[in-house]
């Protein structure tokens, strides 16, 4: 059996992949390249049908407004250590396979890479809604595609049998959240972990700063305080 390619798994609607897909276009270009890119959403009741038809039960959980409240402000770290403004957009009933299934049409057409990219910056950095058809029918039309095509990619059941196939290729490589990276046996999860899977695609040992985060080498994580000592930040605000 021919040994899979090293891939990642990554959602248009996660700002941590967006985050990875920043340092790997900007700090790992050789390793984008070595790669196969591969979209993951939260699927729609038509997809799902799909996938409970081949007995596939995927790790979706509802957000706790907790958690949506914490990556937030983790989001807006993570963005400032990268020199990067961020807009946190509203979803409304949102449906991602709109935004999904078109970067299946767009990665047809070569310009899967030039997809993520304008997605990434409507959603992240525009506040737009990418799960409006309306929307990336205009970001089809900046890349020279049909935009009918792409927005109404979920319309089409082909593409809508290539996405569960897509999905269930997550669900058979153990992916529990995104982003995600695979190479061979090992697995890496999180924005976090980029750094050692870059040494396992280049075929090196990781590094000492392997495991560095952004927020390590912006010097934004904090020094540790004894316990009752004041963690708040200078001028005594809290």
């Amino acid at each position: 059996m021919a040994r899979k390619p090293p891939r990642w798994y990554f959602s248009l609607r996660s700002p941590y992949s967006w985050f990875a897909y920043r340092d790997l276009m900007d700090r790992y270009p050789d390793v984008a390249d070595a790669i196969e890119w591969i979209p993951f959403w939260e699927p729609d009741d038509q997809t799902q049908a799909l996938l409970e038809k081949d007995g596939v039960q995927l790790p979706i959980v509802e957000m706790s407004r907790a958690k949506n409240f914490y990556i937030l402000q983790d989001a807006r770290r993570l963005a400032g250590a990268r020199g990067l403004s961020v807009t946190w957009p509203v979803d409304r009933d949102p449906n991602w396979e709109i935004a999904h299934l078109g970067y299946l049409v767009a990665e047809d057409a070569g310009l899967g890479r030039e997809y993520v990219a304008l997605a990434y910056r409507a959603r992240w950095q525009q506040s737009r809604d990418i799960t409006d058809r309306a929307v990336i029918a205009e970001l089809a039309a900046e890349l020279g595609l049909d935009p009918a095509l792409v927005a109404g990619a979920p319309d089409d059941p082909e593409l809508r049998r290539r996405g569960a196939e897509v999905l269930t290729r997550s669900y058979k490589d153990g992916l529990f959240g995104v982003p995600f990276f695979v190479h061979g046996h090992d697995k890496f999860f999180g924005a976090d972990r980029l750094r050692a899977y870059v040494a396992k695609v280049r075929g090196q040992e990781p590094g000492p700063d392997a495991e560095l985060t952004w927020l390590d080498e912006a010097g934004l994580v904090p020094e540790p305080t004894a316990a009752g000592g004041d963690a708040g930040h200078a001028g005594g605000c809290g």
